[in-house]
């Protein structure tokens, strides 16, 4: 495991390396008290300029984006410079996201042959940025590699999500990177123990 405080923004590329292709990396954002949104709701509301680094890093260097709809309406996405996949059984592409270039809408029927399909098209490296539902499926259909968490130091309270929400799964996972700056951890947890 490395600890790092205050890594340089030139690090990024080494500390988020993928180490193998494919790979599967989920990115989410929380308080201290495990809120995955704020008061309006969005994760955009509880997040920082430290977790906004490593999201366009992340971002930069993903193959493709996933995302589910309901998210994407949620938090406003629009296109994002990378192939983007919402995740929806309607069909239905959030508004910002209508007329966008490089967006396809993809059911999530088959964790397995959803991952092997972007892999297939040559998707290598998969960034999901959740939701909450969306990422417990993954984890239950056993697809996810990677676990990026940001906790941002702050403490909302309220009846908010977590970053996974729906049946219950057991998930081990092995801290692989610790990260802290301006009191915001960023965390690397491997799947799998």
């Amino acid at each position: 495991m490395r600890v790092l405080v205050g890594p340089d923004t030139d690090d990024l590329g080494v500390l988020y390396a993928a180490p193998r292709t494919p790979w599967l990396r989920v990115n989410m954002v929380s308080t201290v008290d495990g809120a995955a949104t704020g008061e309006s709701g969005r994760s955009g509301s509880i997040n920082n300029a430290v977790d906004k680094v490593v999201f366009d890093h992340l971002r930069a260097t993903a193959d493709v984006i996933v995302v589910g709809a309901g998210t994407a309406r949620t938090e406003g996405y629009g296109p994002a410079g990378r192939p983007m996949v919402v995740v929806s059984r309607s069909g239905d592409l959030p508004e910002g996201l209508r007329s966008a270039a490089d967006v396809s809408v993809e059911p999530l029927d088959d964790p397995v042959a959803f991952r092997q399909s972007l892999v297939d098209r040559g998707r290598a490296t998969i960034l999901c940025e959740g939701g909450p539902s969306l990422l417990r499926d993954l984890l239950a259909g056993g697809v996810v590699d990677e676990l990026c968490t940001t906790t941002v130091p702050r403490v909302v309270a309220g009846d908010g999500p977590r970053i996974v929400v729906g049946p219950p799964v057991d998930v081990p996972l092995r801290l692989d990177t610790l990260l802290e700056q301006e009191g915001t951890l960023l965390a690397r947890w491997f799947v799998g123990g």
